[in-house]
């Protein structure tokens, strides 16, 4: 009697893509002033996309967004969502710190300290002689870190998106390779890296960078080597650095290639991938 058996495994492997990130342009620019880096924040927003969709909710095909932290609203404590649920601008926080701070001279906002907040000044007397903002009055920064993490939604809702570049302004970079940007694609692959080495204390510095298609799904800031509230002291290596502008393309919505939906799966296919053959030839003999 011959016997068959065969063993067919269906086999679900994830693979992740290689990135296809094409890096397009780096701007950037150095100056103790606003209008020092006018002309490559200029440069940089044209590089983005007209128009500046402000808070309109997503999808929308073209333009970009800014962050200025400006409004009177941005509270001084500020929640990570703010600006995708209550402005939404399709970029949410995240830190492995405490919070986030936006300073805010206006003592009428309830998260504020008593009488206000100068550029900082609540979190340390020294800080309005060392920052100084690009858009004028409000600063951004981790609060117990100096790390931030941004993700990107369509603007008013939670599904993930990708941008096609993201800028930068920081003020006070003592140090050069204190500060940095790295960007991420939605495999995790690391797209850019870059320490900012042209330092501008007590002044401005700029970094944005630009790809062929939206492929930006996460960026991580490194802002100075040292969590806001120490005094700045680079002859000693501590570099306190402050975020104000951020800028990016308008949201767009991940496309995954692969089966099943929505994960990034890959269906290999069934095949016949154990094949046993058993054969017992049975003979009866007859005994002599």
């Amino acid at each position: 009697m011959n016997k068959v058996i065969s063993i067919t495994i269906v086999c679900l492997l994830y693979f992740p893509s290689q990135s296809s990130a094409t890096l397009l342009e780096i701007i950037q620019g150095t100056g103790s002033a606003p209008a020092d880096i006018a002309d490559e924040i200029s440069t940089f927003q044209a590089a983005l996309g007209d128009p500046n969709n402000g808070n309109a909710p997503g999808p929308i095909a073209d333009g970009r967004r800014q962050i200025n932290w400006d409004a009177g609203i941005v509270p001084f404590d500020m929640p990570g969502d703010f600006f995708n649920t209550t402005v939404p601008r399709g970029a949410e926080f995240s830190t492995p710190g405490s919070g986030f701070r936006v300073s805010n001279p206006e003592a009428a906002d309830p998260t504020a300290p008593a009488g206000g907040d100068n550029e900082f000044s609540s979190l340390n007397a020294t800080y309005p002689d060392q920052f100084i903002p690009f858009s004028d009055p409000r600063l951004f920064s981790p609060a117990g870190s100096n790390i931030v993490d941004v993700n990107f939604f369509i603007p008013g809702t939670d599904t993930p998106a990708t941008v096609v570049g993201f800028g930068a302004i920081f003020t006070d970079i003592d140090l050069d390779d204190s500060t940095k940007i790295d960007m991420f694609d939605v495999n995790g692959s690391n797209i850019y890296s870059s320490p900012i080495v042209d330092s501008s204390p007590q002044g401005l510095s700029f970094r944005g960078a630009l790809f062929d298609n939206p492929e930006i799904f996460r960026v991580r800031i490194t802002s100075g080597n040292t969590a806001i509230g120490a005094d700045d002291d680079p002859a000693n290596g501590v570099d306190v650095v402050v975020i104000d502008d951020l800028l990016y393309g308008e949201p767009q919505q991940v496309v995954v290639v692969g089966v099943p939906e929505p994960g990034t799966m890959l269906l290999l296919g069934s095949g016949l991938i154990g094949l046993g053959i058993l054969r017992r030839n049975k003979e009866k003999k007859k005994l002599a």
